[in-house]
């Protein structure tokens, strides 16, 4: 039985640099048979077209903010039997569509979500969680080596990332796709519970992985400090005018504004924002809140099939992974010859080791290499002791085990 298609749908806005990252990352995906359709502002198309493969794209230029709208048009592109969604700060693990398409095995699974790494490339952001008619996500306990198929219980939708998931286009297309009512925020939310409520069952992929930039935008900063509530208080007041009984409102409103306030509050205490910065934050969500409850809800219409067929993305990452390492000291020259492998259309894997206990880092660098960096003595995984008596040849076997599902190393080094 051949591989399901897939249609990748990438939506941007105002992130030229890192889009062009995340396309990189796309482009080494391990998979026979998918396309991508980009969805872009005109700056984000402009810096998509220096790619050499911009012409393997389906692409859409778009500049409303809106992800909701957005990520429908992307829909409407797309020919694959699955659309599969990630963020424009996020990039893939080359296994990920593979490990992703394997969630829908089973006929009755409507939706597939994967695991997403922070910052460091190591700690997880997120996994998986369930979320009820409030939006309050709490996290839910699952295998971490096998994919788990899950039904809705007890008013609780089982929760997938907006920049890890897959659903099949048959199901997000007849369900109207994303509610538009939600420009930013709870809008894959919005979709799990009413995919709960048609009975559709989410599979979890552990191994189906992103790494999550978690970017600057219209509403943080870089360092995630937020900068408008306005439309996290729209997105809620609409969440909970669907989905939550109508004498619970206030009280889920207080508990959440509650939550916003702690958080700001925080911010300032560590001297990332002013007392003035928090009362004009407040007054945004207090704004969004009034704005979500006026915002007009509508019956969503069906997507229709795309108008092309799909446009198969070009194989050009062949054979097995490619591993360079060494010591810090070498660095240069290894980066050199990684980057290399890459130029010829090598999917290629670096890890530098310091003398020293550092924590380790996992990167994907703008020249297509993921790259692994710090102490031979340092943890990468952040948990247990934080000094490891290693050799070089010991450090690079143990990452390499902890690695090997997802980039499908070679069976010896």
């Amino acid at each position: 039985m051949s591989a399901p298609s897939v249609s990748v749908i990438v939506v941007s806005r105002g992130r030229a640099a890192d889009l062009t990252l995340c396309l990189l990352g796309i482009s080494q995906l391990d998979y026979p048979h998918f396309e991508v359709v980009l969805v872009a502002d005109k700056m984000g198309l402009n810096a998509a077209r220096t790619l050499p493969f911009f012409d393997d794209l389906k692409s859409v230029e778009f500049g409303e903010a809106n992800i909701s709208r957005a990520r429908n048009l992307g829909i409407a592109e797309a020919a694959g039997d699955i659309v599969a969604f990630i963020d424009d700060d996020a990039v893939p693990e080359p296994t990920w569509l593979q490990f992703l398409v394997a969630g829908f095995s089973e006929a009755d699974v409507a939706a597939a979500g994967g695991f997403v790494r922070g910052r460091n490339g190591i700690s997880f952001q997120w996994k998986v969680r369930s979320v009820d008619c409030f939006g309050d996500a709490t996290p839910l306990d699952v295998p971490e080596d096998k994919i788990s198929i899950l039904t809705a219980q007890n008013g609780r939708a089982i929760k997938t990332e907006g920049t890890n998931m897959a659903v099949r286009r048959d199901v997000i297309a007849k369900m109207g796709g994303f509610d538009p009512a939600y420009r930013f925020y709870l809008d894959e939310t919005d979709l799990n519970f009413r995919m709960m409520r048609a009975g559709h069952r989410t599979a979890i992929v552990p191994l189906a992985q992103v790494h999550h930039g978690y970017k600057a935008s219209d509403t943080r900063r870089e360092d995630r400090v937020p900068t408008d509530l306005s439309e996290i208080g729209a997105s809620l007041s609409v969440y909970l005018r669907k989905f939550a009984p109508v004498e619970r409102h206030d009280n889920a409103i207080d508990q959440f504004r509650t939550e916003q306030r702690r958080r700001a509050l925080r911010y300032m205490v560590k001297g990332l924002l002013e007392p003035r910065n928090v009362t004009q934050l407040m007054k945004g969500f207090e704004d969004g809140v009034a704005i979500g409850m006026k915002r007009q809800l509508t019956t969503l219409e069906s997507i229709p099939l795309a108008r092309e067929g799909l446009k198969p993305f070009p194989q050009r990452f062949q054979g097995q992974h490619v591993l360079v390492s060494g010591s810090w000291f070498r660095r240069r020259l290894l980066r050199q010859h990684a980057q290399e492998q890459v130029a010829n259309n090598m999917r290629t894997s670096l890890f530098i080791f310091s003398p020293t206990p550092r924590p380790h880092k996992v990167k994907f660098t703008k020249e297509g290499v993921w790259e692994q960096a710090g102490g031979l003595y340092g943890r990468s995984v952040r948990k247990g002791a934080h000094f490891l008596i290693n050799t070089r040849k010991k450090r690079l076997a143990q990452e390499l085990k902890r690695l090997a599902k997802l980039r499908n190393f070679p069976p010896k080094v």
